[in-house]
């Protein structure tokens, strides 16, 4: 199975003008109509003489530039450039990258694990924070439930979309993520008291042969997040300094899987675990190449915040991005 995906951005403001209008009506966030993506079988056993693998996970080429997005094309430019590059630009790395070349949020799974140890089985919570999706990536049992939840004084609207590298993305929800009423903004300039606004829950189906899905704000198209849904709990997501380790496995021959979502296929190959064993590799992941977006920091003032005509006060008060 291949494990490429492409991202989807919003392309035009005609989109997010229509994004804007179906955020008028509350759509249920539970996913219906598919399940031919059922879950795999997988029993708790009690493992005897387990395995480990473990090591790092580096990219391999020039570390690519973070996407840039201008502010003033987008609702809430002073809310959300409280994190930017001081000139009008949110800034969205997608990649992290320590000095030995350690990619961060590299996900390690092994696939073939039919029975093993306990899997947790906790709903993950996803926040959208500073205009922000927490975690950028994350782990859902397959056929399980996800929440997200706003912590913003403001709106934002929830597209989520399967991925596969032969069928292309697929719709899988989009509603309206509302505040808190009792939210309020206060003073930009102070530390933001983060609050809960209404907070989204359901079980996540994907068809078949599809593992992956991609959320992105309808109204502020920075805020991006992945995640992959795993039948068993042998998965590790790497720190960062690209290290991860997956512990307590059934001795036997399984197929490794390697994969962010911003460098292509990813990486599989066999490993086998022996009892009491451990296996230790050094993997890597090739950085893309070429223009990753259509979105191009420019000192530019017909794409300032003087090019609407209005003061607009835009301050990295919570992250000045470089």
């Amino acid at each position: 199975m291949g494990f490429g995906m492409e991202g989807w951005t919003v392309k035009s403001h005609t989109r997010l003008k229509r994004v804007r209008a179906r955020a008028l009506a509350v759509i249920s966030f539970l996913v219906i109509g598919m399940g031919a993506g059922a879950a795999v079988a997988y029993d708790v056993i009690e493992v005897a003489h387990g395995g480990t693998v473990e090591g790092v996970v580096r990219l391999e080429g020039t570390v690519p530039d973070p996407k840039g997005f201008n502010l003033i094309t987008f609702p809430d430019p002073a809310y959300c450039g409280r994190i930017s590059n001081g000139r009008g630009w949110r800034l969205l790395r997608d990649f992290v990258v320590s000095q030995d070349a350690g990619l961060k949020d590299a996900i390690v799974l092994l696939e073939g694990v039919e029975a093993g140890k306990s899997f947790e089985t906790s709903v993950p919570l996803i926040e959208a924070r500073d205009c922000m999706f927490q975690p950028f990536m994350t782990i859902v049992r397959n056929g399980h439930a996800v929440e997200v939840i706003n912590m913003d004084p403001v709106m934002h609207d929830i597209q989520g979309y399967e991925t596969s590298p032969e069928a292309g993305a697929r719709t899988l929800f989009n509603t309206p993520l509302v505040m808190n009423h009792q939210h309020h903004r206060g003073d930009i300039h102070a530390i933001h008291n983060h609050a809960p606004g209404k907070s989204l829950v359901g079980p996540v189906y994907l068809n078949k042969g599809r593992r992956t899905f991609y959320m992105q704000c309808g109204f502020h198209a920075y805020m991006e997040s992945w995640a992959m849904a795993v039948n068993n709990p042998y998965y590790a997501l790497t720190d960062s300094t690209g290290a991860f380790k997956i512990d307590n496995i059934p001795p036997g021959t399984y197929q490794l899987v390697v994969w962010h979502p911003q460098t292509g296929p990813g990486l599989t190959k066999m490993v086998t675990v022996q009892a009491d064993g451990t296996v230790k590799e050094q993997l890597s992941l090739q950085a893309p190449k070429g223009n990753r977006s259509a979105y191009k920091v420019m000192d530019n003032p017909r794409f300032g915040p003087e090019s609407l005509g209005h003061s607009i006060d835009i301050q990295p008060l919570v992250e000045h991005q470089h």
